[in-house]
């Protein structure tokens, strides 16, 4: 009876049940070491095992007595024992299994990071939860940590205890609703998920939420991972400090990573093979920054990784998170930044992923007139919820101080700033006053602005903005939400409707290419021709314009020149820097070898002389966003469908350009650096050129002054 007395000091069969149940929230409580009677009890739980032993520290091997029928050994060690690196001894069916113990050592989540979770601001969250290896007491293991309030129970399973939910049950810290396990031998690499009990008893198997690599799809387990790279760009990042995006030219060139260049077999590229043939090439364009669309896990491919599952993990498509990190260190290396979209606007309804994680609407409000997007069939953050802001704004910070990524673009900001947004009548909920703004959106996006920006200076924050919000790009302290740039989608739209009408017809047309100007300057603007117009029965650029072939790649010259000599930052996305006749599609790799053809080899000198021209002429870029910086000198030549103009830089210096849409009109400049007509400019039918002249569509002609002018010509 005394040794009985002694295995069961301290705990009940209650408990014992809640254990077998899965449904204790305190394990550590049950099992493991604890001092009884001038010695020490230890408890194991082995529901399926024949035998069990415990092996100590000094060489001693006690068999344990199963005191429970579900599974609960003990054995009474007679003296204290003082060095808990003891192992479990067990054999099922003849099968031995030796493992160290959890529950011998403290939390890994101290006070400060439960204060500051609950505060939501934890910048450093995905530190401390997810699955992080670490050595505790000089034991090798890894550290579990996970959100779920409503959970009954919560245990870690994965490749190193047989996917059983009864060996590593979480315990909870506090009252927020965090669970954490330290458990020793688990290695890198090692597949795992969370099983959870929901408080209607229902068992459910998640990906980790915080987790910073995950296994491929069809796999939905997260992956344990410790990085090992050694950063290389500290110059890079140094200069990035000094500069700002609003004051510096910045032309963008957009990719998909999987489908720019595909390898042997038609396989992804690693972020490693794809790094050095992505830098030859942006360089050669003169391009200075690339955009990625989203790198972090998802599970379709057809998404473009706009879906997310992964908020802290890049998808292993190209490679693991260290292979993400070599790719941007080699383009810093390159002199070139990188930016990265980032998703907060929704996440998907898989239910292996964030949807309904402990069995409630935990990252997504209940009610689906705010918590789903009836667009996507996607679930929509609760931003008013200081946990899920918490989350979402160390995703933001972690992308930049983890990944030295230069820039975010967030994704559908439209659809988070309004509470109607694609919704019927009845089918939204006002804001406490009657309105259709999202406060708690506009609260979230005011504070990952100052948070990043306070961070980490020189890095962009962009908006991917569609409607007529006000002072997107002005700071928060006068109202505004904070963005460094806003993609102009009116220019983008009108530009784009003007250039697909024929030639003849673009007089009556005409304010659509200068409606623009009117609203240039009331924000700090990215001119973006990206990857949403070449899919979707859009066709490519070049299929949008007008005419034959010749007219065809005449216009995308136009467009471009017109493109790159208007105000405004420049966004373009891959393929269309050669004129690629097809829509882009996720499944396949570019046609590189259209570039044989001198026709679109034309369309790529183009580019590459305009990003030279850009960098190099400061009117084009260093008063973009003031109304000093430009001038028309002709907004109505509708009849020739030209729009001269002047872009002026600080000092004087100054830059006119001419743009003619009309391919039998050839923009020229007189003597005097103003524009003017050539002669035989009105002649009705025009002159082709050889293809081997069709290299380059723009021809700078220097003044010998400070002033400077070129044509941007349709041939």
């Amino acid at each position: 009876m005394k040794q009985r007395a002694r295995l069961w000091d301290g705990i009940t069969d209650r408990e014992v049940d809640h254990l077998a149940q899965r449904d204790h929230a305190d394990p550590h409580r049950v099992l493991g070491a604890h001092p009884v009677d001038g010695g020490t009890v230890i408890r194991a739980w082995r529901p399926r095992a024949d035998t069990v032993a415990v092996s100590l520290a000094d060489g001693r091997l006690l068999p344990m007595e199963r005191i429970h029928d579900a599974g609960l050994w003990a054995v009474w060690t007679g003296s204290v024992v003082t060095d808990r690196r003891y192992r479990i001894e067990s054999v099922f069916e003849g099968v031995s299994w030796s493992s160290l113990e959890p529950w011998n050592f403290l939390p890994t989540l101290g006070a400060v990071d439960e204060y500051l979770f609950g505060e939501g601001r934890h910048w450093n969250l995905h530190q401390r939860l997810g699955a992080h290896p670490r050595e505790v007491d000089g034991v090798p293991g890894v550290s579990f940590a996970v959100w779920a309030p409503n959970a009954r129970a919560v245990s870690v399973i994965g490749d190193w205890n047989l996917w059983d939910p009864a060996t590593h049950p979480l315990r909870r810290i506090g009252g927020l609703g965090l669970w954490e396990i330290f458990v020793p031998d688990v290695p890198t690499g090692a597949r795992y998920k969370f099983d959870l009990v929901t408080s209607g008893g229902e068992s459910l198997r998640k990906s980790d939420p915080y987790a910073s690599f995950a296994e491929l799809r069809p796999g939905q387990a997260s992956v344990v991972f410790a990085s090992r790279h050694v950063w290389r760009d500290d110059a890079w990042i140094a200069s990035r400090t000094s500069r700002s995006a609003q004051s510096a030219p910045m032309s963008i060139y957009e990719v998909h990573a999987g489908s720019w260049r595909r390898g042997e077999d038609d396989r992804w590229l690693t972020w490693r093979e794809l790094a050095p043939l992505l830098a030859d090439h942006v360089a050669s364009l003169g391009f200075t920054h690339v955009e990625l669309m989203p790198v972090g896990e998802h599970p379709f491919d057809a998404s473009w990784g706009y879906q997310v599952t992964g908020y802290f993990a890049p998808t292993a498509r190209y490679g693991d998170p260290d292979d993400l990190r070599a790719f941007v260190d080699h383009l810093h290396g390159r002199g070139i930044g990188v930016i990265v979209d980032w998703v907060p606007a929704h996440f998907p309804k898989d239910t292996f992923a964030l949807g309904r994680f402990d069995g409630t609407a935990l990252f997504e409000h209940l009610d689906p007139r705010q918590g789903e997007h009836p667009d996507w069939g996607t679930f929509v953050f609760n931003y008013g919820r200081r946990e899920v802001r918490n989350f979402l704004l160390a995703s933001a910070r972690a992308w930049i101080a983890d990944f030295h990524f230069d820039g975010l673009r967030v994704d559908a900001v439209a659809s988070m700033l309004y509470l109607d947004y694609s919704r019927t009548q009845d089918g939204w909920v006002p804001n406490p006053h009657g309105g259709r703004e999202n406060l708690d959106a506009v609260s979230l996006l005011h504070e990952l602005n100052g948070l990043l920006h306070g961070d980490f200076p020189g890095v962009a924050v962009i908006a991917e903005e569609s409607t007529a919000w006000p002072a997107v790009t002005r700071p928060v302290y006068v109202g505004g939400l904070g963005f460094t740039l806003k993609w102009n989608m009116g220019w983008m739209h009108d530009t784009l409707r003007y250039f697909e009408h024929d030639p003849v017809h673009r007089r009556h047309h005409h304010h659509e290419l200068t409606f623009g100007l009117l609203y240039a300057f009331s924000e700090h603007f990215v001119l973006p021709l990206s990857h949403d117009e070449v899919v979707h029965g859009k066709g490519s650029m070049l299929s949008k314009m007008p005419g034959d072939r010749w007219q065809r790649f005449a216009n995308l010259r136009a467009l471009y020149g017109w493109m790159w000599c208007h105000p405004g930052r420049k966004l373009l996305f891959m393929g269309s820097e050669f004129g690629a006749p097809a829509e882009w599609s996720e499944e396949r790799g570019l046609d590189w070898s259209l570039l044989d053809d001198p026709m679109h080899r034309g369309v790529s000198a183009l580019l590459a002389d305009l990003n030279r021209l850009y960098r190099s002429t400061g009117a084009l870029w260093r008063l973009d966003d003031s109304g000093e910086g430009f001038r028309w000198i002709e907004a109505d030549d509708q009849a020739q469908a030209c729009s001269p103009s002047c872009a002026t830089a600080p000092r004087g210096r100054s830059r006119r350009s001419a743009s003619s849409t009309r391919p039998r009109w050839c923009g020229r400049t007189t003597a005097s650096g103003s524009p003017g007509r050539a002669a035989g400019a009105r002649r009705s039918t025009p002159t082709r050129p050889s293809t081997a002249g069709a290299t380059s569509a723009t021809r700078a002609r220097w003044r010998p002054s400070r002033s400077r002018a070129t044509a941007s010509l349709s041939r």
